[in-house]
């Protein structure tokens, strides 16, 4: 896939299905753009699983942190990774390792973060990926 571009249609499905989102790369600092955009993806009805293992037990905007997506116990539709894009390979490792027993869909790559290897690897075990896209600017731009 030409991750340059992307179509409405595909961005406007990813997001419509995803009921589950994990942030990895959740911050509990209401300045840092993850604590943002998790606030905002929960007030369009997403439930969210903040991923972060300094913050492991903890909670970020009342929703309690897990360590890493083997941690989390339920079905979760969309990953959205708010990492660099060095620290990708491993956490779409994970996601693939992870990807049939949480149920995954779709891996979305925050605004800065793009790694074509690791995507790639990620759409041969039947993911969706969208890279440098944030779903807090797609979701106005689309009218959702």
């Amino acid at each position: 896939m030409n991750h340059d571009r992307y179509s409405d249609d595909y961005l406007t499905s990813i997001l419509k299905s995803a009921r589950t989102i994990a942030v990895v790369g959740a911050s509990p600092n209401a300045a840092r753009p993850s604590h943002g955009v998790m606030r905002f993806l929960m007030s369009k009805g997403h439930a969210v699983i903040p991923i972060n293992p300094g913050h492991a037990g903890g909670e970020i905007l009342g929703q309690r942190v897990y360590g890493a997506l083997a941690d989390v116990p339920g079905p979760v539709d969309m990953i959205d990774v708010f990492r660099n894009s060095d620290a990708v390979p491993a956490v779409i490792q994970e996601v693939i390792a992870e990807k049939d027993r949480l149920q995954v869909q779709s891996v979305w790559m925050q605004l800065g973060v793009r790694h074509d290897i690791a995507a790639a690897a990620a759409e041969s075990a039947g993911l969706q990926v969208v890279m440098n896209r944030c779903p807090a600017i797609e979701y106005p731009r689309l009218g959702l």
